[in-house]
């Protein structure tokens, strides 16, 4: 018999499937990790098919072992990974090694053992083979007599020569046994109670169980109770015997949803993102792999856990761009969903406060259900949402980060025994350092990209590739000792409050520079949840799906940051990052009040904001994009070039344009844009990038994209090229 196998080695050159002859010593399944001959050397490798011919007329090496007892990779991941390689243009080894953890391959992590220890009979028999002034080693029998007991653990209760005594006189017996690494969560033993639904919630749950749709969009807003509507549909398909996975787009986010699912699931429940240990992910994989987990919670990886007969897929704030990969290998979470849902015969159910325009425009045309949730639980309702025009705070000389609304709600609250959290979207103290006197910005030598100050660490740092440098005390351009801060980030919000607030109000930070600790998350949600500080500050960490009972106050600052970027979701993402933190104020039985500072108060989107019109914003929004010829009415592509050359890194832009521009005669209808151009960001990590933005019309997609993805294949020219749809971030 013959293998087809894919190698382990990312390569296009060797993406391909190569034969080799079965042993007839050993029983070999398709989705087995094998070990291979591959020219001079020994290799992993995947079996993806078995037949009884080779497509070659050369002679055909033997498998040389199978490295697991069972096959790694199931039949429906396999059909997966097929579709993957046509849907995204992927190297079918770089689909195959999404399946399995990282680790395994080449054999880096394995189960954890440890040593047991156990009586090697009844008490009492084995207590007369000792002197009765042996007081430590009676301890250890009693201590033993109603189980075992890890050796690591006795070793801190008795003398290690005590243990080896009674090991050698053969009264305990030690053996080794596996532990599961568990992944950290909060109060993992508290039980739930039984909730009893809202009206609302039990008519989303039967219309979302009534649509024949395989995809539902559930729209609530926040503090609806969508998280009790996910746990019910899990619950339903748990008693038919089904298996579940409950996406969410940050891992600041999966230690609160588990803390929450595990009350209610128990020990049913795995958890997968890229937060955990290897040896952690290695032992929540096999769980779910053997069926010991029912339900997966995690970010944008859990859609590959080895779940058999999924019976739902829920993919929590569904327009979170964390939830499309940007980074090789390229996939969208929600088309690989849509695949394993059509395969299981089961529904996705996509939730949000603040659904995508194309995610709610697919409602709107009934190519998707809709399921809303229009009132929260809370008798309170919404929080009152207050615009503060900042421009006219400095006419009054208040030249504060804060408003004097702010100020005034933020003392307020902490006198009330009330929590706050304060959003800017913006970490470090300042976004850059720059020379008054000729305009010099420090940037950083390997990225195009002006350093942001840290001033914990009285260093510049790059946010792209996390290099380190000195603050500029002298320009060094002019030698002026005249330098002055760009914006505020997070760090100098919390000098600035603590200013105010005084040293006896405990402030927590959450961002990327407090959070580089493995359980920096559950360390600093914990403690703003138990009450152990009085405001939390924040990125855009803190914005989604936090759940505080004590926070009565929330606010926004520079709300009008992310305006203006030269991108056309930017007044999508401005209002789903400014209702969203909204929505962590007045959650329970206390009313919410959120203040947002802008310089641009008169702006449309924040009427929008104030009145919690979604559907009057998506209004507005899809009409500028069917006017300005955006998606979802086109499509954009874009080809990104990059090379340590910049010249080489041009000219390959160059080929594939000109190549491109003949594309475009042929189907010269559907092309709405195309142009190339530098990237805007021209240099990251000393690699200079040039691209090429393409908007088509949807009629011929797919068929234009394989063209495209060809042309791109043909003229790389040893560039790193890359193909990205709809992208989420143009810089």
């Amino acid at each position: 018999m013959i293998a087809k196998v894919i190698v382990d080695i990312s390569n296009s050159e060797v993406d391909k499937i190569f034969d080799y002859l079965i042993p007839s010593n050993f029983e070999l399944s398709v989705g087995d990790r094998v070990l291979v001959p591959f020219g001079s050397r020994s290799i992993e490798g995947f079996c993806i098919k078995i037949t009884d011919y080779s497509d070659g007329n050369f002679k055909l090496k033997p498998i040389i072992k199978k490295l697991d007892e069972k096959p790694l990779i199931k039949k429906e991941m396999l059909e997966l990974a097929d579709f993957m390689r046509e849907k995204f243009y992927l190297r079918f080894v770089d689909v195959l090694r999404l399946f399995i953890p990282s680790k395994l391959r080449g054999n880096k992590v394995k189960a954890l053992q440890r040593e047991y220890c156990t009586l090697a009979g009844d008490t009492e028999s084995l207590k007369s083979l000792i002197s009765p002034r042996a007081k430590s080693q009676l301890a250890i029998i009693d201590r033993l007599k109603y189980g075992g007991e890890y050796l690591t653990v006795l070793n801190t209760e008795f003398s290690p020569s005590v243990i080896n005594s009674l090991v050698q006189k053969g009264i305990i017996i030690k053996s080794k046994q596996e532990v599961l690494r568990k992944p950290a969560s909060e109060n993992d033993n508290k039980c739930a109670d039984k909730v009893l639904l809202t009206d609302t919630q039990k008519k989303a749950i039967e219309q979302i169980n009534s649509f024949d749709k395989r995809v539902v969009l559930l729209h609530g807003v926040t503090g609806s109770g969508k998280t009790e509507v996910y746990m019910s549909l899990i619950e339903n398909v748990l008693q038919q015997g089904k298996t579940a996975i409950a996406l969410v787009p940050e891992i600041s986010l999966t230690p609160q949803i588990m803390r929450v699912f595990r009350a209610r699931f128990g020990d049913d429940i795995a958890m997968l993102h890229s937060g955990l240990s290897d040896g952690e992910r290695y032992d929540e994989w096999r769980r779910i792999f053997e069926g010991d987990a029912k339900i997966v919670v995690g970010a944008r990886s859990a859609i590959f856990a080895p779940l058999e007969n999924l019976g739902i897929i829920i993919i929590d704030e569904e327009h979170d761009s964390s939830y499309i990969s940007e980074s090789n290998p390229r996939f969208r979470t929600l088309e690989v969903a849509e695949f394993r849902a059509k395969y299981n015969n089961c529904k996705v159910i996509l939730g949000s406060a603040t659904p995508s325009v194309e995610s709610y425009n697919n409602a709107r045309l009934n190519r998707i259900g809709l399921a809303e949730m229009n009132k929260r639980i809370s008798i309170n309702g919404m929080p009152e949402i207050q615009i503060i025009d900042m421009a006219k705070e400095l006419h009054t000389g208040n030249f504060s980060v804060f408003s004097n609304e702010l100020k005034e709600k933020l003392l307020e609250t902490i006198s009330n025994g009330n929590q706050a959290m304060i959003f800017i979207n913006r970490r470090g103290y300042a976004s850059y350092m720059q020379c008054k006197s000729c305009g010099y910005i420090a940037k950083c030598s390997d990225c195009d990209i002006a350093l942001t100050y840290h001033k914990e660490d009285n260093m510049l740092k790059c946010h792209y590739c996390g290099k380190k440098f000195k603050p500029l005390d002298i320009c060094p351009n002019c030698h002026s000792e005249s330098i002055k801060q760009g914006k505020i980030g997070t760090e100098k919000v919390v000098r600035e409050l603590q200013t105010l607030l005084g040293d006896n109000v405990k402030i927590l930070r959450m961002d990327n520079d407090t959070t580089t600790t493995k359980t920096a998350y559950l360390d600093i949600l914990g403690a703003f949840r138990r009450g152990e500080a009085q405001v939390l500050v924040g990125t855009q960490m803190i914005v989604k799906g936090h759940d505080f009972p004590n926070v009565t106050l929330v606010g926004v600052l520079d709300a009008d940051m992310s305006l203006y970027f030269s991108d056309y979701r930017s007044c999508e993402r401005t209002y789903q990052l400014i209702t969203q933190v909204s929505g962590r104020a007045g959650r329970k039985d206390k009313c919410g009040q959120v203040i947002i500072q802008t310089y641009s108060p008169k702006h449309y989107l924040f009427n929008f904001v104030k009145n919690y019109d979604y559907k009057g914003f998506f209004e507005k929004e899809l009409n500028t994009r069917q006017v300005t010829n955006f998606p979802p009415f086109t499509t954009i592509i874009r080809v990104l070039v990059t090379n340590e050359v910049e010249e080489k890194s041009l000219n390959c832009t160059k080929k594939i344009y000109d190549n491109l521009k003949e594309l475009k005669l042929e189907y010269d209808r559907e092309f709405v844009y195309l142009q190339a151009m530098k990237s805007p960001i021209n240099k990251i990590q000393n690699k200079y990038r040039y691209q090429i933005v393409l908007r088509i019309k949807r009629s011929f997609e797919s068929e234009i994209v394989g063209k495209i993805y060809k042309i791109v294949d043909n003229n790389k020219q040893g560039n790193s090229v890359f193909v990205e749809i709809n992208p989420q971030n143009m810089s």
